[in-house]
């Protein structure tokens, strides 16, 4: 039992489980807003079982495809399939199971997921090789988690709309802009080994700015959203208010002289952001 436990331990830190933080809450948020309130069981159950199975089918796929980039990055060298403690064959295994999760919850949605699914996997698989050939792998990433509120939409609806995918566009541009904030740390490696990002084609300096301009337009389009869903209102405008001084917190903890707060700025203040952003919501539309 011990060593299944092990195992299991392996393949979360693998695919950084706990980073699922990062979109699941923009899934529920888009529930809600679709459902009009309260989502059905059924599709709360199945929704949180796509979402499980597709970023986490997506991340240990993103291991497969880098694994001879983690074994020359200092920085990610140790990770689990450079050091050995789960294999290449394991990971793809994986990888399969969690897209089986995230057919059979498609199978229990509307049935325009099913149809949309395969574009869907296609486009997150594509992300993991766009640092080979394109410093916009940021922007990239940010489409790629950004469909996790589209497709809870689409789940429920069979239908987008303006609003919806205006929710999609804050999830987006927020992840692209903390993303480059990560990726100022891999300035010198990228450089050196031609892997492409903003921050080696621009600079720190510029890439931080672009990672500001980013986060700026994020705010922007929260706090349109209660134009486009009048359930919004003051419960979830108090927590916009909230994550904006968080993003101003996030951007004042580094600069191009100071990266040592780079994965407190990136990670940590932002797993916090999409819950609250969604309690927000979520009270607004439940009151």
């Amino acid at each position: 039992m011990e060593s299944v436990g092990k195992k299991i331990s392996d393949y979360s830190s693998l695919v950084m489980f706990e980073h699922t933080i990062f979109a699941l809450p923009f899934a529920y948020f888009a529930l809600f807003l679709a459902s009009g309130g309260w989502p059905s069981l059924n599709n709360f159950f199945w929704i949180t079982v796509a979402m499980i199975g597709a970023r986490n089918g997506a991340n240990a796929w993103n291991r497969v495809a880098d694994y001879k980039i983690d074994k020359l990055n200092p920085r990610t060298k140790d990770r689990e399939i450079p050091v050995g403690k789960v294999s290449k064959k394991e990971t793809f295994l994986l990888t399969v199971f969690c897209f089986i999760l995230l057919l059979l919850a498609a199978l229990n949605l509307d049935p325009i997921a099913v149809k949309l699914m395969p574009l869907a996997v296609l486009f997150v698989l594509f992300y993991s090789y766009t640092k080979r050939f394109t410093w916009a792998c940021h922007l990239v990433l940010g489409a790629a988690v950004a469909l996790a509120p589209l497709g809870s939409w689409i789940a429920v609806t069979g239908s987008l709309t303006l609003g919806s995918v205006m929710l999609a566009s804050i999830h987006a541009l927020w992840v692209a802009g903390f993303d480059i904030i990560y990726a100022t740390q891999d300035y010198d490696f990228d450089r050196e080994n031609s892997i492409r990002s903003i921050p080696a084609k621009f600079g720190i300096k510029k890439a931080l700015k672009i990672a500001g301009g980013l986060h700026f337009l994020t705010v922007i389009i929260m706090f349109s959203l209660v134009y486009f869903f009048p359930d919004l209102g003051f419960v979830y405008l108090i927590a916009v208010i909230l994550v904006t001084f968080l993003l101003i917190y996030e951007h004042r903890l580094v600069s191009p002289d100071d990266l040592s707060q780079v994965k407190i700025a990136s990670y940590s203040i932002n797993q916090i952001i999409s819950p609250l952003l969604f309690l927000g919501g979520a009270i607004d539309i439940l009151l």
